[in-house]
């Protein structure tokens, strides 16, 4: 008899890559799952604010725009998957302090920041995206481990 039961890392990775499919930006989804003790406290995905239109359905202008990637983002309403997840926790009263974050793109500087703040202590990525040398500067100052995600199982 095999066990082809998933490690930790894989099992909340392979929930992460399923809640980005809720995400509703149309121009990339991705997701952020908040574990404390081996427990999903909290998840995320990018797209509008809560009440407003969905980016999918117009509600950001920028990015039903031909916008280059990377430029106006100054001007996006779409939140990003870590935020969302850190601000869900917070909505429904959820303490994240000392639990771990597990993204399915490495974290934007503006994440980074909200991750030290909420006392988020582990950050696990998946993809590479933009990951300054600034972000990961700040989150090793901050005494964040920040790992990029390696399978040990073949997941879902």
């Amino acid at each position: 008899m095999t066990n082809d039961r998933p490690d930790w890392d894989t099992y909340f990775m392979d929930i992460a890559h399923v809640v980005k499919r809720r995400g509703n930006c149309c121009r990339r989804k991705v997701a952020a799952v908040v574990v404390a003790d081996r427990r999903i406290v909290s998840t995320g995905y990018n797209g509008t604010p809560r009440g407003v239109r969905n980016c999918c359905d117009g509600g950001c202008e920028r990015c039903s725009s031909d916008a280059p990637s990377g430029s106006g983002l100054s001007e996006c309403i779409c939140c990003h998957a870590e935020e969302n997840a850190i601000t869900q926790a917070a909505y429904h009263g959820t303490c994240v302090k000392g639990s771990s974050i597990y993204c399915t793109l490495s974290p934007c500087l503006t994440c980074a920041k909200m991750i030290v703040n909420a006392g988020i202590s582990e950050v696990i990525y998946d993809e590479e995206y933009e990951f300054s040398r600034q972000t990961q500067a700040l989150l090793k100052e901050a005494g964040v481990i920040c790992r990029q995600f390696t399978s040990t199982n073949d997941g879902i």
